[in-house]
């Protein structure tokens, strides 16, 4: 009978993939000598396991996870964490026991609704977070007033939302609802309370905020508190959406280093 070769994978990936940490957070841990692999303490980034290795960080032994990935439909009222020292109510208190496993990619704040996406795939956490791998984040805003065109490309152009940091917001005004304007906002970045932020300094304080979109991943057959797990074929859109984008920050950045 054929020997079935056995798959190998870089041991930074396969820490990730135990629901640890992040591939970059792994490197680290194998830089700071704490990772052994059948006992042995491993340091050489780039070192291949396989899924009958013992595997272990700082003495606790990894197994490597299912990987799961849900999405859901955040209700107002609730933070985006899974304890919090002032008592509130997040997002845990409402889903499954389960569900507890799974970590947020990104936050929604307390007033804020619409699409998380949660999943126990530190590396894909990781890389839809990084500053510098620009996935489209879109978002439904009613604000009040209506924005005019010098304001819409304030926006673009970038706001000062603090000291050293700059806030852009790609925004377009879709429909009015009385006095104020419902807006399309798609963000590339991931500033604390960002739009909020950007619409309070130009005079058109937030009425609600919604999350629609994550990279290609969608609320769309969602209502408010419910999730579903995502498909494997939306994963891998996903991905490759990521691969793109992070093909295009490479390349940029060699464009920057030749100039």
């Amino acid at each position: 009978m054929k020997k079935v070769k056995e798959e190998k994978v870089r041991l930074n990936k396969y820490i990730a993939q135990s629901g640890l940490c992040s591939r970059r957070k792994a490197d680290e841990l194998i830089e700071a000598g704490v990772v052994k692999v059948n006992g042995e303490r491993i340091t050489e980034m780039g070192y291949l396991v396989n899924a009958r290795d013992n595997v272990s960080v700082n003495g606790q032994t990894l197994k490597k996870s299912t990987l799961v990935y849900v999405k859901y439909y955040k209700p107002a009222g609730y933070i985006t964490t899974c304890d919090d020292e002032k008592g509130r109510k997040t997002i845990y208190d409402i889903l499954p026991p389960e569900m507890k496993e799974l970590k947020p990619v990104g936050r929604l704040d307390k007033d804020s609704t619409g699409l998380l996406i949660l999943t126990n795939d530190g590396d894909l956490i990781n890389k839809l977070t990084h500053p510098s791998v620009k996935i489209p984040k879109i978002y439904r805003v009613v604000a009040e007033g209506k924005l005019n065109s010098d304001e819409l490309l304030q926006m673009a152009k970038g706001i000062e939302i603090e000291k050293g940091k700059i806030a852009y917001a790609d925004v377009m005004v879709v429909d009015y609802e009385g006095k104020n304007s419902v807006l399309q906002v798609t963000l590339y970045q991931g500033l604390n309370r960002q739009i909020r932020r950007m619409l309070d300094y130009i005079g058109h304080p937030v009425v609600s905020l919604k999350r629609v979109s994550h990279g290609t991943v969608n609320i769309q057959g969602l209502k408010k508190g419910q999730f579903k797990y995502i498909k494997p074929k939306e994963i891998k859109d996903l991905l490759k959406q990521l691969e793109k984008a992070e093909k295009l920050q490479q390349e940029a950045a060699k464009k920057k280093d030749l100039q």
